[in-house]
């Protein structure tokens, strides 16, 4: 390894190539080395200086790769994952994780023989809402939270021929959208008591789930995570109720906009909510709703803990045993599901 990490990303469809791809280019200390694809022409109209090959074997073999990013569907992720730490590179894999918690294990235990990273994408820890949300909570301003309410909806009547809507392993909202919903709500209070899930398919033709509602239990707080499809006019992002006030907020982190746009991450503007929420708190005997000053979001965060990570050894952004975390709640929830009752959470599993 020399000045630069070279980063080896697998999959060049919306996720590597709106994501992935910018951030890593404006991460210093990262250089998009090779890009996995069968489409050398997309890549390099992008990227002209980028390896392209087709098979991701080759890209784990080139001596020059220091880190893998794992950005194809969902069931490749561990087998590939698996055959880039058998290469002895560092590994990040978009969410979710694997498909199933034993996949996760193999991973992990891949990662630990290789004397590896690896590491989950889970970029919305760094939403500039989900940053202000940490912030109230973490200082007490609405003191002890009762009920948290997290959604992530969209408006999306139409299904679409894609694999993430497709009927097979790892598709459907639940994979999709979960992973971010449950990993936002274990770094807020840690693991839940029991988990229950519904999980439907809502819209006309609908073949993956395209409906989420889950309920967290612990002791004294519920908390509630909600992703649908066909949500034209709620907006509603966060509302965090505790004992000393709420905190309401609509509408989405920008940043998956920006990049959507082009928008060259860091760029004037990056990662600042333009809508802030409101906090409402007792004053005087009264309640009074007030601004709550926002913080800015950047994704670009995560790749640079991935950086340092590599070169200074500290923790991976994202721990393995918090993606193991992640994957026995989604597969828990899957349970939950089917057998339409709530599954009780073992604290003392890893």
């Amino acid at each position: 390894m020399g000045s630069h990490l070279n980063v080896a990303l697998v999959g060049y469809g919306f996720v590597g190539k709106v994501f992935h791809a910018p951030l890593i280019h404006a991460t210093p200390g990262l250089r998009l080395h090779a890009v996995v694809s069968r489409d050398a022409t997309k890549v390099h109209r992008d990227w002209p200086d980028a390896v392209v090959v087709a098979d991701p074997l080759m890209a784990f073999a080139d001596p020059a790769v220091d880190v893998v990013v794992i950005a194809s569907p969902n069931a490749s992720h561990a087998p590939l994952a698996m055959a880039a730490l058998g290469e002895g590179k560092h590994v990040v894999v978009d969410k979710p994780f694997t498909i199933t918690l034993h996949e996760a294990h193999g991973v992990v235990a891949a990662a630990s023989r290789a004397g590896r990273i690896v590491s989950v994408f889970q970029n919305r820890r760094w939403d500039a809402d989900f940053l202000t949300v940490q912030r109230l909570v973490g200082d007490g301003t609405l003191g002890r939270v009762a009920e948290f309410h997290s959604h992530f909806d969209r408006f999306r009547p139409v299904v679409q021929d894609r694999w993430r809507e497709r009927d097979e392993p790892g598709g459907g909202l639940w994979y999709d959208l979960g992973p971010h919903l449950l990993d936002q709500a274990l770094q807020l209070f840690g693991m839940p008591e029991a988990i229950s899930v519904d999980v439907a398919r809502l819209r006309d033709g609908a073949q993956a789930p395209d409906y989420v509602h889950a309920t967290l239990r612990y002791p004294t707080l519920r908390v509630h995570l909600h992703a649908g499809t066909l949500v034209a006019g709620n907006g509603l992002r966060f509302a965090v109720h505790g004992t000393r006030g709420s905190y309401l907020k609509h509408g989405l982190d920008v940043q998956e906009d920006q990049l959507r746009a082009g928008v060259v991450p860091g760029a004037p503007g990056w990662g600042v909510d333009t809508r802030a929420g409101e906090l409402v708190c007792e004053r005087e005997g009264r309640l009074v709703a007030e601004v709550a000053h926002p913080e800015a979001g950047d994704y670009r965060r995560y790749y640079a803990a991935v950086r340092d990570a590599v070169l200074q050894g500290s923790a991976p952004p994202v721990t393995p045993q918090q993606a193991l975390d992640v994957m026995r709640l989604i597969e828990l929830g899957v349970r939950s599901s089917e057998e339409r009752r709530e599954m009780v959470v073992d604290v003392g599993a890893t």
